[in-house]
């Protein structure tokens, strides 16, 4: 299973090149939608096929899984990610609000992302994984419980944050209004964080290289973005958003 390592490394690397590469280019949806992207769909229909793939995939691969590796720590693992992605393919997008779209090639790099991190997350946790590491003995180990706060946590800011942000707008309204409330008291983008915090948490309770890349994944994909969308703020709403002197992804430090 030498093919588990050299994903964890390629996505590593990865992850640091998109992240300088998102400092100088907006990927183009949501505030940022640029039709330099090319042809675009619907984003409800966007998300959840962006979203739905690594959902079935990481069953998939759970379920094809040798029964030594099928613990039922390692189920726990599974259904956390799932819940994460349940949400997020199913829930989500009809949550959403106006008539914004999405490009395609935009959708098309993030499903081919998350199949890669369904590889990457189940290769490791499902097959290579030490066979016994992952015992019931697991669940009472620090790292698991933890993680398994920080993880619910995220999850929690993540959702409510979405929440906050859509709460802006009414029907038909297409201004940009300026979220406040829970933690966007202290970052700009808040529902970064929250997802953030939430594949830190799960790097922790599975202690696992590949979801520490994950968790770095995460982080190099939002950041530059939190600072674009920190700076667009900045322009959109002047003095009455930058007095509140907040931080644009990480509470107190970036």
């Amino acid at each position: 299973m030498i093919w588990v390592g050299l994903i964890v490394i390629v996505m590593a690397v990865l992850a640091v090149i998109v992240f300088a590469s998102l400092f100088f280019v907006n990927a183009g949806y949501g505030l940022f939608v640029s039709k330099s992207w090319g042809r675009t769909i619907p984003n409800k229909l966007a998300w959840c096929l962006m979203e739905m793939p690594v959902f079935v995939a990481m069953f998939l691969l759970w379920f094809l899984a040798p029964d030594s590796h099928r613990t039922w720590t390692a189920l726990l693992f599974l259904l956390f990610f799932e819940l994460h992605y349940f949400q997020r393919s199913f829930i989500f997008p009809f949550l959403m609000k106006g008539k914004n779209r999405m490009p395609l090639s935009i959708m098309s790099m993030g499903v081919f992302f998350n199949l890669l991190n369904a590889l990457m997350q189940a290769g490791w946790l499902f097959y290579v994984s030490p066979e016994g590491m992952y015992g019931n003995s697991w669940l009472f180990k620090p790292q698991f419980i933890v993680g398994t706060l920080l993880f619910f946590a995220g999850m929690y800011i993540n959702i409510d944050s979405d929440r906050r942000i859509r709460a802006l707008r009414k029907p038909g309204d297409t201004n940009h209004y300026m979220p406040t409330g829970g933690m966007f008291e202290y970052v700009s983008s808040a529902n970064y964080f929250g997802e953030l915090l939430e594949w830190v948490g799960f790097a922790l309770l599975t202690w696992s290289w590949s979801g520490l890349v994950f968790a770095l994944w995460t982080f190099a994909n939002l950041a530059p973005r939190a600072n674009s969308i920190y700076k667009r703020y900045a322009e959109l709403f002047g003095e009455a958003f930058t007095r509140k002197k907040l931080k644009r992804m990480i509470p107190f430090v970036y």
